[in-house]
């Protein structure tokens, strides 16, 4: 971005815009980090291993009418259950 100054000058203000771009990128939400950690325990680990052993069973077939939704929601309501309980109490 170029900005004309009072005699003709003109000068460039890029560094104000490259700032805040990092300043953007320094940013991480609270609720991925939990999601993460949440997935890691071992209550969702034993979801997420279902949910992998289905994804195989299901992909090794070339016509099936199965699908992992089942398998799926169970992990995502294990992990959220996990994340509702901590993310509430580092809100601030």
């Amino acid at each position: 971005m170029t900005k004309q100054l009072p005699g003709g000058h003109v000068t460039l203000c890029l560094f104000q815009e490259e700032e805040e771009e990092e300043e953007e990128e320094d940013m991480v939400d609270p609720l991925e980090t939990m999601r993460q950690k949440c997935a890691d325990t071992e209550h969702c680990v034993h979801y997420r291993e279902r949910l992998e052993h289905c994804e195989t069973r299901v992909g090794s077939r070339s016509s099936t009418l199965e699908d992992c939704t089942e398998e799926l929601f169970d992990f995502l309501h294990a992990r959220d259950h996990c994340v509702s309980d901590k993310l509430f109490h580092s809100v601030k």
